[in-house]
């Protein structure tokens, strides 16, 4: 039997836990691929001279590009200047990739997917969302029979354990970040967690492959967590709701809304309990209803588990490309609804002296509200859950409203 040559690029947390995971579970690896698989191959440029592998080390991408022998390489290297320019030029070589790189599947999956098409490989990326937790594999195959109403989702777990600590705890943004930092969730810039931007590119790579045309991450209405308080963790609580960073996509008659940014969920909803650093994805499909997918969303060995998952997939599928793991590119965002034309109930935080006087105003502009209780509540405070209306509407609405009060937050609903 031959042996399935295989190479690594990139040595940091994920590549390292790929290369254990793979020689600590190579007989089950084997036996599920149908084949013998060996590592040829660790690209980094670093030195790595008391690690077991270090007789696999080279610091020449040209050494697995102009091989033979390999045939499967998993890019685990991160970022899009490099990653990008040798994915394209392995799979113009017939050579598959597997990868863990959201930024660069979100940005070029359309156009990478199509060049291993063209030359029957494939393009493998179950490990960039959710880390461990499968839902790549299951939207393309398990679920393929669904028309797909709603994917919604808890994507990024460093954001979720920064709302759990301050819901659960009663700590600050900036304590539970800190903490977050220390515990290595976050990293020194946290922008791309806090911001939304890692929760964007997971939300894009889900729609592409649900929806069959490439959502770019400019097509998504994006906010972060930066500006979420207790006050407003503790009117979340009194409504019977938990605020958190929620990536959603949804399917209307006039075309895809897509949005990442802070929701209140309702207790009764199972993504308000998903705590800590766990992610979760709710897909809901015309014939399944609703599922969802919990676990770890990120970490060493979780996101190596699905690394090695598409390795032995691609193994299996050597000189074929899996036809259902494909969408199309997109010249422009006429299919993406804007968000702020969808209807949507909306938590409301205002200032004003004596806001009790506001309560016929609010009622008079929106309707029925539900106002929100909260214990020791100054006078210059007031809360409330708007009814449902279409965004552009409710904020006319809180334009008119701000002329007596100050606005101090909104937040969407799910």
């Amino acid at each position: 039997m031959s042996t399935a040559k295989i190479a690594v690029m990139g040595f940091g947390v994920v590549g390292s836990g790929t290369v254990e995971l793979f020689y600590r579970n190579k007989d089950i690896i084997e036996k599920r691929s149908g084949t013998s698989i060996d590592i040829k191959y660790i690209l980094d440029l670093r030195d790595f001279p008391d690690s077991p592998y270090r007789d696999k080390f080279t610091k020449s991408f040209d050494d697995i590009l102009n091989d033979p022998e390999v045939t499967v390489a998993a890019e685990l290297m991160g970022g899009k200047t490099f990653a990008y320019d040798y994915t394209k030029r392995l799979l113009s070589r017939g050579k598959s990739v597997v990868t863990s790189n959201k930024e660069l599947v979100a940005t070029h999956g359309a156009e990478l997917l199509r060049i291993a098409k063209e030359n029957g490989c494939n393009y493998l990326f179950e490990a960039s969302v959710g880390g461990g937790i499968p839902i790549i594999r299951p939207l393309h195959k398990c679920l393929a029979a669904n028309r797909f109403e709603k994917i919604s989702g808890i994507l990024n777990g460093t954001t979720n354990y920064i709302l759990t600590k301050m819901i659960y705890e009663q700590m600050s943004f900036d304590e539970a970040l800190a903490q977050a930092q220390a515990l290595g969730y976050a990293e020194k810039d946290p922008t791309a967690d806090v911001d939304g931007h890692d929760a964007t590119r997971k939300l894009c790579i889900l729609g592409s492959l649900a929806f069959g045309r490439h959502i770019y991450p400019e097509y998504v209405h994006c906010s972060g967590i930066r500006k979420i308080t207790l006050d407003d963790v503790e009117y979340a609580e009194n409504a019977g709701y938990a605020i958190k960073l929620i990536g959603l996509i949804e399917n209307t008659e006039s075309g895809l809304v897509a949005t990442v940014c802070p929701r209140l969920v309702s207790v009764n909803n199972p993504l308000s309990g998903v705590n800590d650093v766990f992610n979760a994805i709710a897909v809901t499909g015309d014939a399944v209803g609703d599922v969802l997918f919990y676990g770890r969303g990120a970490g060493k060995f979780p996101t190596a588990s699905a690394v090695v998952g598409d390795i032995i997939d691609a193994v299996k599928h050597a000189g074929r490309d899996i036809i259902s793991l494909n969408w199309s590119d997109s010249e422009n965002s006429d299919f993406i609804r804007p968000y702020k034309s969808a209807e949507v109930r909306m938590y409301v935080r205002v200032h004003a002296p004596e806001a009790d006087s506001l309560k016929p105003l609010i009622t008079s502009l929106f309707g029925y509200v539900d106002f929100i209780p909260r214990k020791r509540r100054s006078e210059d405070e007031l809360a409330f859950i708007t009814p449902s209306l279409v965004e552009s509407e409710i904020d006319e609405k809180l334009a008119q409203l701000s002329k007596s009060a100050e606005l101090k937050k909104k937040i969407r609903l799910l």
